[in-house]
């Protein structure tokens, strides 16, 4: 590809790929383990975003029960069988992914642990297609912590203007803002349905499908 200074950072869960219902079932398996009642695969979308530590948390406390040592572990062995049950990239998000890479540096920047990372965009023929992967268990801080996205500019010599971020929630859209980049937001993720209207900026482009992605991406190079 050459130096290519623009740089586009992709959310994954919620973003490139629809997760829902393998993490809710992990969750649910890990809540039932414990006596508690399942919860809805709505209510557990709504807590996705922050990496799994919160999600187990979150959950737990949601369905009544202590967050105990070892819940963390146990979650991950039991996702870790299920990956790929459901899980399955967006319509059109891989052509879209594709196509940008003609123009840029492409990123994948979650709160996901690396593991099941790795594993569902391997699995889903997608890993390949990126020139960068940030974790959440990284050494870098977890957004919406900018230091991640500037790290990722940093790397290839890039610059705010140069760099837009792709997400579903308010942790992406904040972690555009705190590095001065450009953001898309990922209107058709299921972290979007809680995003505060109110915080967009008309700066932002705000793509209804992957395929509005394409368009807010050929608007982004175009400057």
């Amino acid at each position: 590809m050459g130096h290519v200074r623009r740089l586009i950072a992709f959310d994954l869960d919620g973003t490139l790929i629809d997760s829902r219902r393998d993490l809710t079932d992990s969750v649910n398996l890990l809540i039932t383990e414990r006596g508690g009642q399942a919860l809805s695969e709505d209510a557990v979308g709504r807590m996705v975003g922050e990496g799994a530590r919160v999600l187990v948390h979150r959950a737990l406390e949601a369905a009544g029960l202590d967050d105990t040592p070892g819940s963390m572990t146990r979650f991950l062995e039991i996702y870790d069988a299920r990956l790929l049950n459901h899980t399955r990239a967006y319509d059109g998000i891989a052509d879209v992914v594709r196509a940008a890479r003609a123009h840029a540096h492409l990123a994948v920047l979650t709160n996901k642990p690396e593991s099941p990372s790795r594993k569902v965009l391997e699995g889903l023929g997608l890993l390949d297609l990126f020139d960068d992967l940030v974790f959440g268990d990284g050494p870098l801080p977890r957004k919406p912590d900018p230091a991640a996205l500037v790290a990722l500019m940093d790397r290839i010599g890039g610059a705010p203007a140069e760099t837009l971020m792709v997400g579903d929630s308010l942790i992406d859209f904040e972690t555009a803002q705190r590095a001065s980049a450009r953001c898309c937001m990922a209107a058709y993720g299921y972290d979007f349905l809680t995003f505060p209207r109110g915080r967009l900026t008309g700066g932002e482009w705000v793509a209804e499908s992957p395929g509005a992605v394409m368009t807010a991406i050929d608007e982004f190079r175009a400057g």
